[in-house]
């Protein structure tokens, strides 16, 4: 036969106290608040995820055009060929990062 626990202090409360209807209703209505609160950050959270993830592609992008540009200072011309054509390529490359 198993023996009772008698480890429990004198005064130990079970963790519950006695609330009216009122304290219950406010309650349970801070709880849905809390857990509507609770989703709202998640959802931040990953939105804000793909936003960073968006902008580092964005800035892989970027930087080897600004490198290339950057090449050479002390010439004075680009010889940029095709450069419309590219340069609509590169510009909806970029609005697929963004419509992503």
């Amino acid at each position: 036969m198993n023996k009772p626990n008698t480890n429990l202090n004198d005064d130990f409360d079970f963790g519950f106290s006695a609330v009216d209807e009122n304290e219950l209703d406010s309650i349970k209505e801070l709880e849905a608040k809390a857990q509507s609160l609770a989703q709202k950050a998640a959802v931040n959270e990953q939105l804000g995820a793909a936003v960073n993830e968006k902008l580092k592609k964005m800035y892989n992008m970027i930087v080897p055009l600004l490198d290339n540009l950057a090449k050479d200072p002390d010439k004075s011309y680009i010889y940029w060929p095709d450069r419309q054509k590219k340069l609509a390529q590169f510009k909806q490359k970029l609005k697929d990062v963004i419509d992503t």
